[in-house]
C-alpha cells in the first residue's frame, strides 16, 4: 500500500513538474511571432470591443494588406451588435472598391459569450468567464486562425487564454498580436496587463513612448489613429 502511495505521489510531482516546465517554456517563447510564410495569406481573427476599441481596430484593419490577411473573421461579444455592424460596413466599402466583389467572401462575423458585463461584480464574473473560455475553446477549434489581432476589450482574454492553452499542449495555430489602445498613455489596460505579465501575446505594441519605457517587452509603433 505504501509503495502505491509513494508511486502516486511521485507520478503527481513528475506530471506537475512537466506541466509547469512546459508553461514556462511557452511563456518564454511567446515573444516569437508566427514564422515567415512568404506570400501566403493568413487567416486572421479580429477581436472587436464596444466603443473606442472597435473604432481603433477598424482603423488598423483598414490599412492592412487585405490579400495577405485573409480570410478575416471578426468576433465581438454576444451583446455587442454595433461592432459587427461597423465591421460589416467596412467590408462592404472594400467590396465597393473592387469590381469582382470577392472581398465579401473573405469576411466572416461571429459572436462570443461575454466574460463580464459592465458593472458586473467580480465574484459573479468568475462563472461567466469560465463559460466564455469554454465558448472560446469551441470557437478556436472551429476557426483555427493563424493570426489574432486584439487591442484591449475583455472579449479578447478568453480567446487569448485558449490560444495559450493550445500552445502549452503543443498545438500552435495562432500568433497573438496585441495593440494597446491609444487611450492608454502611462498604464496598460487590465486585459493588456494580463497578457503582458503572463507573456501570452507574441507581439505587444504600444502607441506611446512612455508606455514602452514602463513595459520594456512592448514595442513602440507610434500613434496608429
Amino acid at each position: 500500500m505504501m509503495m502505491v502511495f509513494t508511486f502516486a505521489i511521485t507520478l503527481t510531482v513528475v506530471v506537475f513538474t512537466v506541466i509547469v516546465t512546459r508553461i514556462i517554456y511557452v511563456m518564454r517563447k511567446s515573444s516569437k511571432p508566427l514564422s515567415k510564410i512568404g506570400s501566403q495569406s493568413v487567416s486572421t481573427l479580429i477581436v472587436l470591443g464596444s466603443g473606442g476599441h472597435t473604432a481603433e481596430m477598424l482603423n488598423l484593419v483598414a490599412v492592412l494588406q487585405k490579400d495577405k490577411f485573409t480570410p478575416r473573421i471578426y468576433i465581438a461579444a454576444s451583446t455587442d451588435n454595433m461592432s459587427l455592424q461597423k465591421a460589416s460596413a467596412l467590408e462592404a466599402s472594400l467590396v465597393d472598391e473592387r469590381d469582382d466583389g470577392m472581398i465579401s467572401k473573405d469576411a466572416q462575423f461571429m459572436q462570443i459569450y461575454r466574460s463580464r458585463e459592465v458593472g458586473q461584480s467580480y465574484l459573479t464574473s468568475i462563472w461567466t468567464t469560465l463559460i466564455a473560455i469554454i465558448h472560446a475553446l469551441w470557437l478556436m477549434i472551429k476557426i483555427r486562425p493563424q493570426v489574432i489581432l486584439c487591442n484591449g476589450p475583455g472579449t479578447c482574454v478568453p480567446l487569448c487564454l485558449t490560444t495559450f492553452f493550445f500552445k502549452v499542449v503543443g498545438i500552435r495555430w495562432s500568433s497573438i498580436f496585441y495593440v494597446e489602445s491609444i487611450a492608454r498613455v502611462r498604464r496598460l489596460s487590465l486585459s493588456g496587463l494580463l497578457l503582458y505579465k503572463l507573456r501570452i501575446a507574441d507581439q505587444f505594441f504600444v502607441q506611446w513612448p512612455q508606455l514602452q519605457r514602463e513595459y520594456p517587452r512592448t514595442h513602440y509603433v507610434g500613434c496608429l489613429m
